[in-house]
């Protein structure tokens, strides 16, 4: 990797061509292979990632994320009624890669800045956990489990070396996409929520790839 690595105005155009063509199909579900055309936009960000990055030790932990993504997309998709727990599991997969991606950490955990980001996702945390305890019924661990893996995911993007607006942005999205399911899917039923739930989660993932293509170019700018 000797230039800077950049996504092509043509790619996110294309990008947002797909997760549009999805992200309008929710208002229309269900259609036969609705799953497919899901992929679609998480399959161009996997060969991007490859493509720009290749699959080394810096990156495979990265590119592993979103492949686990795609496969709790799908899971999601084809049978969520009844596959949302492996769903969960496949995204919780997905989480831990992410933070793996984002080592090494910064060294002083305990400056101000960062306890205040930290107690903001925890009081977050708590607060939706509260609204959802009621409707979790046996759910309610493996959702606790998953809320925990992805508020730490969310926090890595601030507290990594790497991290970066994108990053972060990345990370806040995910938050909130992941948040709108849960609302809707256990605590109050939202009319059309897949809609913003797949804007949310497109736009989580682009701004993830997007950041930590930016904290690569960081580290070949160090480089040269």
């Amino acid at each position: 990797m000797s230039s800077k690595l950049i996504i092509s105005s043509k790619i996110i155009l294309l990008f947002t061509v797909l997760a549009g063509m999805f992200v309008l199909s929710t208002l229309a579900k269900p259609y036969p292979l609705s799953w497919a055309i899901k992929l679609l936009p998480m399959l161009l960000l996997i060969g991007l990632a490859i493509q720009k990055l290749g699959f080394t030790k810096e990156s495979r932990y990265f590119v592993l994320g979103l492949v686990f993504s795609v496969g709790g997309d799908f899971i999601l998709d084809y049978d969520r009624q009844n596959w949302f727990i492996f769903g969960l599991g496949a995204f919780f997969i997905a989480h831990l890669f992410y933070l793996a991606s984002l080592k090494p950490y910064i060294k002083h955990l305990f400056q101000s800045k960062y306890l205040t980001i930290s107690l903001l996702y925890i009081v977050y945390g708590t607060v939706m956990l509260l609204l959802l305890a009621d409707g979790l019924g046996e759910m309610f661990v493996p959702v606790v489990a998953y809320m925990s893996i992805l508020l730490l995911m969310a926090l890595a993007t601030i507290l990594s070396e790497k991290s970066n607006a994108w990053l972060i942005v990345g990370g806040i999205s995910f938050v909130l996409s992941d948040s709108l399911i849960g609302f809707d899917k256990f605590y109050m039923p939202i009319e059309n929520v897949s809609f913003a739930i797949m804007i949310s989660y497109y736009f989580a993932q682009f701004s993830l790839l997007k950041g930590f293509l930016e904290a690569q170019n960081l580290l070949i700018k160090k480089a040269v």
